[in-house]
């Protein structure tokens, strides 16, 4: 079974100082001063009046942090409720999944008709594949979005079509799951929301390279001008 490997890239152990935080992680110092004011990162070590060092789990927190702003399209909110269920060892890792997965999906209206008749598909299609999927988890909304605007625009989405690759996405999703250190809460976090959120769009964007590719075989191909023959 192939799937998708992510490699955590190292870190030194060193202590820095707010500069030296902001070269490691990328960030400017504005703006890490605004995440400690926010709380989103804890403080460092004090050394002097107005002075801390850092080591690598700011730099950690940091990059999860980013993470969950570009990649999560989180707003700070968002991403405070994450991070206390990073923190918040009492809440078991699937918990704290569940925090992060519903985060990443954006709120919007969904009343209606045409939502109520998508959410009835999405949990007939949920009980027929057994699968253990929280009655409030934002994902089932993020698969009624899908259903009602292609319905909207004229198409029926038939999840019966799906059935057959649920299997796969099981497997791939067990192997994904099975990089997740036991204890490491941070490194399980950035696992959910790279691998869920960065491995999309990357497997988005195979697909869409796929289609072009078969668009220049059936449609491009034949437009090519021929050469002229030589007398």
């Amino acid at each position: 079974m192939e799937s998708v490997t992510l490699h955590r890239t190292r870190q030194g152990g060193c202590e820095l100082k707010i500069a030296g935080l902001s070269e490691a992680s990328g960030v400017s110092v504005a703006t890490l001063k605004y995440y400690l004011r926010e709380g989103l990162l804890h403080a460092g070590r004090p050394t002097a009046v107005n002075q801390a060092e850092y080591d690598d789990s700011h730099v950690r927190r940091v990059r999860l942090i980013r993470a969950l702003q570009d990649l999560g399209d989180m707003g700070l909110g968002e991403i405070a409720r994450v991070l206390a269920a990073v923190d918040d060892d009492s809440m078991g890792p699937h918990d704290a999944f569940g925090v992060a997965q519903d985060a990443m999906v954006a709120g919007r209206d969904r009343s209606g008709d045409a939502y109520a008749r998508a959410y009835s598909e999405v949990d007939r299609f949920v009980r027929r594949h057994r699968l253990h999927i929280r009655p409030a988890a934002a994902v089932r909304s993020m698969l009624a979005d899908a259903i009602v605007a292609l319905h909207a625009a004229g198409w029926e989405l038939d999840l019966s079509y799906f059935d057959d690759r649920v299997p796969d996405a099981l497997a791939r999703a067990s192997t994904e799951l099975a990089m997740v250190p036991d204890e490491d809460r941070v490194q399980q976090m950035e696992v959910v929301v790279i691998g869920t959120v960065a491995v999309e769009e990357a497997l988005a964007a195979l697909r869409r390279m796929a289609l072009e590719h078969a668009s220049w075989e059936r449609f491009g191909r034949a437009r090519r001008p021929r050469r002229a023959s030589t007398p």
